[in-house]
């Protein structure tokens, strides 16, 4: 890899962190849409999750989900959001100076959702 597009790709996972954490603090607004709320907690926990919806070891295809999905969903999450919403949230994720916040209950539901779904596609497959 060249040394100018690592810093180039440097600067834009700094950038997606960013975004990130705009859209944690988004869906978190009371004056934020529901829709626009439930598209950024899933966005978030999407990105924030351990678990992929393509294994990253599956050679191009376990990162195209990250590299597509996860944009995809900041850009959705958006142009649903008000500006002022976006606005709160960026000055908010400003403050924060690219930290993540911790919560182990979000880490948990996370985890229980993702098993949730694998039994489900496991009995739906098993019944087929």
């Amino acid at each position: 890899m060249k040394r100018g597009s690592r810093g180039s790709l440097k600067r834009w996972a700094a950038l997606l962190k960013g975004e990130l954490l705009t859209v944690y603090y988004a869906a978190r607004d009371p004056e934020a849409p529901w829709l626009a709320r439930f598209v950024a907690i899933a966005v978030a926990a999407y990105a924030l999750s351990p678990i992929d919806l393509i294994p990253d070891f599956i050679p191009v295809l376990g990162l195209l989900d990250d590299i597509i999905l996860v944009p995809l969903g900041f850009w959705l999450v958006l142009k649903l959001m008000p500006p002022p919403v976006l606005a709160r949230a960026r000055l908010r994720a400003a403050e924060q100076r690219g930290r993540l916040p911790r919560n182990l209950k979000v880490g948990a539901f996370i985890v229980v959702l993702w098993v949730l779904l694998l039994v489900l596609l496991i009995v739906w497959l098993m019944r087929r």
